[in-house]
């Protein structure tokens, strides 16, 4: 191979009398050696150089709903064999999915204040062997400003903040001091497959919980009357944050907020109104939570200053991602996938498409070995149990995904 180059180079020397100079793009390389000699080395920092110039970046963003832990369910993560709480069974149908993405994302709805006065509703305090499951099933961030955020107080919310980071787990929306906040102006910036998102978070209040005026750094609220209304939007602080996630030059914007009526498989109109705020004002990425029910998704069209057009993406909300919540639509919910992609000509990044894949929170019944599992319905239907209860309710979650988020998204769908 060396030795055809050699040729070649030396037949252009001789017909034009001139050396050897080779473009790129709009890059030159500087004359070769005198001896007309390429070295592999040099042939491979060209071609990574065209490679870095035209690859497009693509990477998956998996996101899940509300991690929650009522009693029945820490009661039932308790192992007699292990001596400890274990949570893995009861996630384990979304493992596949959370793992194989580029990146993983959730909102945790309850705190690790530390034992062993655990508790479910109304103020949520569970085992830190949760925490375990999560980084061993391949969460990476988690959203920790929702309304269940300050159920412990302050101290709950500061540890809860360290038990992430002791399993590396990264976090946004809460905050241990005034300069941990402002550092970042309270974004975390992720790298999602070699596409750099920034991620922000907020919920609407804390159930009725005030936050103390020297700590209102701790927790992101979007509403100025938390604890009255709560719809009053704080136009001012979500503005100055998205102003600050704009110049890190990230490829895209995320936005995690807790909104919405719980129950409804609608939005609301002040979530409508919220995310347009959001959209209007930098957001390429709006991941709801709250209302414990599937609301709808859509790809979003925005429309840039240049006047170009690029795909931003909403999912009102995604339900519970676990939760002993039995009643329709409370125990279904989706691990959603969104393909993300940047052009490697431009630089600009979208939401390319995205698909789920549904999911059913089986509550066996107190007694049962193992009471509450999450299953990947399409992969417990393939196995045909004689299971006419089970089968029922895993069509049921089906339809109920079909119905509020759309069929064409479907996985299974897709795949066939």
């Amino acid at each position: 191979m060396k030795k055809n180059i050699i040729s070649i180079s030396l037949m252009i020397f001789i017909a034009l009398g001139i050396g050897a100079t080779f473009v790129i793009g709009n890059k030159k390389t500087p004359n070769t050696p005198s001896d007309n000699k390429i070295s592999n080395a040099s042939s491979s920092t060209i071609n990574n150089e065209i490679e870095e110039i035209n690859e497009d970046i693509t990477a998956t963003l998996a996101v899940c709903g509300d991690i929650m832990s009522h009693m029945p369910q820490t009661n039932d993560a308790w192992s007699i064999s292990q001596n400890k709480y274990d949570y893995s069974t009861m996630i384990s149908g979304a493992t596949e999915w959370v793992s194989k993405a580029d990146y993983a994302v959730a909102n945790l709805e309850t705190t690790f204040a530390g034992g062993p006065d655990y508790s479910g509703y109304p103020a949520f305090n569970t085992p830190d062997e949760l925490a375990d499951a999560l980084k061993q099933a391949g969460f990476d961030m988690l959203l920790t400003s929702n309304n269940h955020s300050m159920d412990r107080g302050y101290d709950g919310l500061v540890r809860t903040l360290d038990v992430l980071d002791e399993r590396g787990i990264a976090h946004v929306g809460t905050y241990r001091t005034q300069e941990e906040r402002d550092k970042n102006s309270g974004v975390f910036v992720a790298d999602v497959g070699g596409i750099s998102v920034a991620f922000l978070g907020y919920t609407y209040g804390t159930n009725g919980i005030p936050v103390a005026d020297d700590k209102m750094f701790s927790i992101n609220i979007f509403n100025t009357d938390y604890m009255t209304n709560m719809s009053n939007l704080d136009r001012e602080k979500l503005l100055k944050d998205l102003n600050y996630a704009q110049s890190l030059n990230t490829d895209l914007v995320a936005i995690m907020i807790h909104w919405g009526t719980e129950y409804q498989i609608q939005q609301n109109n002040y979530q409508k109104e919220i995310a347009q705020f959001l959209f209007d004002n930098g957001a390429d990425i709006i991941l709801g939570g709250h209302p414990h029910v599937l609301q709808p998704m859509k790809l979003y069209i925005k429309n840039e200053q240049n006047g170009e057009q690029t795909q931003g993406f909403i999912c009102y909300s995604l339900g519970n991602f676990i939760s002993s919540q039995k009643d329709r639509y409370t125990d279904t919910t989706v691990v959603l996938n969104l393909q993300l992609e940047k052009d490697g000509e431009t630089g600009k990044a979208q939401v390319k498409s995205y698909n789920y894949v549904p999911m059913l929170m089986l509550n066996r019944g107190s007694g049962a070995d193992v009471r509450f599992e999450l299953l990947d319905v399409y992969k417990t239907l393939s196995q045909n149990l004689d299971d006419t209860q089970l089968n029922n309710k895993l069509n049921q979650a089906i339809t109920d995904c079909h119905n509020i988020l759309g069929e064409n998204e479907d996985i299974n769908k897709i795949a066939a």
